[in-house]
């Protein structure tokens, strides 16, 4: 069997209105629909690197960026990441895009992306389709509990790359443990003391749940998109964050919404089972999206 094609991937900077750098990568042709990618919260632009590449032999341009406090991106300043923040960080992105783009946001990237059509950062016609990864507007509080704590434990990092594995391991007990760690080194960074830290700013992890709860409730009462706007929502069948519940709930603000639900696979659903995932977007996109085929 003939190894599937790799698309070439260039990275570049992307200045926000405060002067934070974001770092992206880029594939595709340039005059192809483009698909902006924005990651979950503890995750980078490589947790899209499958999904990337897959968009791209689909006749996609494909834009995955790190967010602001995490990966290679600068962190806020003043330690501050608020929703309306992130939300104008991907107006900056959708403007060195081009303008407009598909959105796709797993989690946090999920909520940006809601935030920035609800407050108007992002016009309607920018967006030609929107998914969403395991998120709605009123998701699980226990599985938003179980997310924090895994993003606020360890905070003195860990002694070794084993260690990290052992955390993910213990947080994901569904998915097979990997046999090689090195995969991980992306989320890691050495720190002056020898130890290995988490890549994101520990400060993007408010103080208290309930803080997280009133911002989504802040975004779900001003939550007003357009009908006509392609929306489909995925989640995993064993998700802890988007249930049965919530995304019916969910139904009430997009009642046009498609939902897709992914077999066996957690919050992390893109990472649980891609090519699952993946046949699921682009059956959506195909649908509703016009492309250039390559």
């Amino acid at each position: 069997m003939t190894a599937a094609r790799e698309h070439l991937v260039t990275t570049r900077q992307i200045a926000t209105r405060d002067g934070v750098m974001l770092v992206a990568d880029v594939a595709g042709n340039a005059d192809a629909p483009c698909v902006v990618l924005a990651h979950g919260g503890g995750q980078t632009r490589y947790s899209w690197q499958a999904t990337l590449q897959a968009l791209v032999a689909a006749g996609y341009r494909a834009l995955a960026y790190d967010a602001r406090g995490h990966g290679e991106s600068g962190w806020s300043p003043d330690g501050k990441y608020s929703f309306f923040q992130r939300a104008d960080d991907l107006r900056a992105v959708l403007d060195d895009a081009g303008g407009a783009a598909i959105l796709i946001g797993a989690s946090m990237g999920g909520i940006t992306s809601m935030e920035a059509i609800s407050s108007g950062l992002v016009r309607p016609e920018q967006v030609p389709a929107l998914v969403l990864v395991d998120i709605v507007l009123r998701p699980q509080r226990s599985g938003v509990q179980r997310v924090r704590d895994f993003m606020a434990s360890h905070p003195n990092g860990f002694a070794t790359l084993e260690e990290a594995v052992d955390a993910v391991a213990a947080y994901n007990p569904h998915r097979p443990r990997p046999k090689d760690g090195g995969h991980l080194m992306r989320n890691l960074r050495p720190a002056a003391d020898g130890r290995l830290r988490w890549h994101w700013d520990p400060r993007i992890v408010p103080d208290n749940i309930d803080d997280d709860m009133a911002e989504l409730e802040r975004i779900a009462r001003s939550f007003e998109p357009p009908q006509t706007l392609p929306t489909l929502l995925v989640r995993g069948g064993d998700s802890d964050v988007v249930t049965p519940d919530s995304a019916h709930d969910f139904k009430r603000w997009m009642p046009h919404a498609e939902i897709a639900v992914v077999p066996k696979a957690g919050h992390m659903v893109a990472g649980d089972s891609n090519r699952t995932f993946n046949s699921a977007i682009l059956d959506f996109l195909a649908r509703h999206v016009r492309r250039r085929t390559q």
